[in-house]
């Protein structure tokens, strides 16, 4: 008697091992993959062609726009944008930057090492005598002054 179970909706006889499949199968099953593969190939090299030409295409519109542009009329506001933009770059660049500096173990130890070396050296030489800290203070009084009025 031959009973049948059915695997991922094919039918497989119950004596027919599961572990072992034949040669036909498996030939079956990579002529399958490599016609697949190749129609996916072909799919692929069709759109990366028609994603350049639409990339050259769209590339091309936007500098005919930007050629279009007067840019001695923008006004204010545009320069306040884009200084805004400017500055948030450089923001994360810098972040970027002290987050790989942290990642190395002995750095930020001896950059705060340096800091401490180098406020140590101009605070003996700044403020060591009672002339340098008054020279110290009109600097200071005078910076106020000029930016703040």
């Amino acid at each position: 008697m031959d009973t049948h179970r059915y695997v991922m909706g094919d039918p497989v006889s119950s004596h027919s091992s599961m572990s072992e499949p034949s040669n036909e199968v498996v030939e079956e099953i990579l002529v399958e993959e490599v016609t697949e593969a190749q129609a996916s190939a072909e799919a692929t090299t069709e759109q990366g062609f028609n994603f350049s030409e639409r990339y050259k295409e769209v590339i091309g519109k936007v500098n005919e726009t930007l050629d279009k542009v007067d840019w001695t009329q923008m006004g204010l506001a545009f320069k306040v944008v884009g200084i805004f933009l400017a500055v948030i770059i450089v923001q994360i660049l810098i972040k970027g930057v002290l987050d790989t500096i942290n990642l190395l173990p002995i750095i930020p130890g001896l950059l705060e090492l340096l800091g401490l070396v180098v406020v140590g050296r101009w605070s003996w030489h700044n403020l060591t005598t009672s002339e340098k800290r008054s020279e110290v203070m009109g600097k200071i009084q005078t910076l106020k002054k000029d930016y703040l009025g």
